[in-house]
């Protein structure tokens, strides 16, 4: 008799987003709250540096805890911890907030250019990156959403270049969750009609929900 294999543990919705947006509410709280000394060797830029630290183990943790929990990490938050870490590193090395805060630009353009020239190729990589072929989706209808999640993705990386310039550090980095966040949501929602004219099912649109791809 063969042995069933068990099955792939799959994440809740709420875990999926505490997983993306966890990291980003430590930096938040270390940042607001954290009162440093005087004689603080990092200056001004203290409550940054402390906060980028704090993102950084977080990230870490969020990582390990995916891989813990699910049995795997998209390649989407490996990619996204490891410019977490690597921005992070510039951060508190040159006392520069900018690096932190173009993290996001560097991830919105790069999932950007890899879904907008595989689709001119043919090939939807949304589909691929998710690790998630929903049933019944057709290769059109994955074309179509990896279009869509590339220009989007530009779109971001175009919004979080205006809000750096025209916020303060602590302003921007509420725009995350109270801008990016809403804005990610509603334009996985709006996908949801298209799907369903290329074959998804409406059991399946919990799961184009919890997998959307992460906004960095």
């Amino acid at each position: 008799m063969s042995e069933t294999k068990p099955a792939e543990k799959k994440p809740t919705g709420w875990l999926h987003t505490l997983v993306d947006y966890g990291p980003l509410l430590v930096f938040l709280g270390v940042y607001k709250f954290y009162q440093p000394p005087a004689d603080s060797t990092f200056g001004e830029i203290a409550a940054v540096i402390y906060g980028t630290i704090a993102f950084m183990v977080a990230a870490v943790v969020a990582l390990v805890f995916s891989k813990w929990k699910f049995g795997k990490v998209s390649p989407m938050l490996i990619l996204s911890t490891t410019l977490i870490v690597g921005f992070g590193a510039l951060t508190i090395w040159l006392r520069d907030e900018r690096f932190i805060q173009f993290k996001p630009t560097a991830i919105y353009l790069l999932f950007g250019a890899v879904l907008i020239i595989g689709w001119l190729r043919g090939r939807a990589w949304l589909q691929v990156l998710l690790e998630a072929a929903f049933e019944g989706v057709t290769h059109e209808g994955w074309l179509k959403l990896s279009r869509n999640w590339g220009f989007f993705f530009v779109a971001l990386a175009g919004l979080n270049e205006v809000l750096v310039r025209t916020m303060s550090f602590e302003s921007w980095l509420w725009a995350k969750l109270w801008v990016f966040l809403p804005l990610t949501f509603l334009f996985t929602f709006s996908q949801i009609p298209m799907l369903l004219k290329h074959g998804l099912s409406l059991e399946d649109t919990d799961e184009v929900l919890k997998d959307e791809p992460p906004t960095g």
